[in-house]
């Protein structure tokens, strides 16, 4: 059977030529596309006034308030951290139990990944000190924490699951799976009124880059050796 190399893939082995490049560009990209929102957020620029017009026009959308109450929930931390808990301590024991890597670096590494989010998110909250959308009360609503939580949580779950998955089918269903719940985490936050849409993306951006940091970190942690 071939197995998962680094991440998950199948057919390689670690280390795969051209992986940290492609990461060290995406990341270098997203940091742009962080500091390009940030800016303009801070400086009141064209782009934030853009912004504020589609987030009144999202949040007429059609979807039910009920569903996008629903969807914004996800980003709770009482929501999505506990799935990655639960996710870290299945993939330990499995780990623990089917290959000779040591299972405890990419739990670790996930954790420590989670918490950088509120270390990040709440200094950046306090100086960019936005205001939020009309009803909200208060400033501090860039980047979104929610957002940032969400994807953190799923993705870096998602990162730990995808090495013991050796079917390329269930690997792709659940990369998508979990980006079209972070879609709708967001878009259920601009849709209930809480958060203006660059606060979505540029939370995107910034868990991008923290996730992108966890892949690196844990490649060499890459290969399971057990079937989905």
């Amino acid at each position: 059977m071939r197995q998962p190399g680094q991440l998950g893939r199948l057919g390689t082995t670690p280390p795969v030529p051209g992986r940290p490049t492609t990461c060290l560009l995406l990341g270098l990209a997203l940091g742009l596309l962080f500091a390009l929102f940030t800016w303009q957020v801070a400086a009141e620029g064209p782009l934030r006034r853009l912004d504020e017009r589609a987030g009144r026009a999202l949040a007429d959308g059609p979807l039910p308030d009920g569903l996008a109450e629903l969807l914004a929930d996800l980003g709770n931390m009482t929501v999505a951290v506990p799935i990655l808990a639960l996710t870290a301590a299945y993939t330990a024991w499995r780990t623990s139990r089917t290959d000779a890597t040591p299972w405890w670096p990419p739990p670790l590494t996930a954790v420590v990944t989670m918490m950088a989010v509120p270390v990040l998110v709440v200094p950046l909250k306090l100086a960019v000190n936005r205001t939020g959308p009309p009803g909200m009360e208060g400033n501090g609503y860039y980047p979104s924490g929610h957002t940032a939580t969400a994807a953190v949580a799923y993705g870096a779950a998602v990162l730990l699951l995808l090495p013991h998955l050796t079917r390329p089918t269930t690997r792709r269903t659940l990369i998508l799976t979990c980006t079209l719940l972070n879609l709708g985490v967001g878009y259920g936050l601009i849709h209930r009124g809480y958060h203006w849409p660059v606060d979505v993306l540029a939370s995107w951006c910034l868990s991008g880059i923290l996730l992108l940091v966890m892949a690196v970190s844990t490649a060499r942690y890459g290969r399971g050796s057990a079937a989905d």
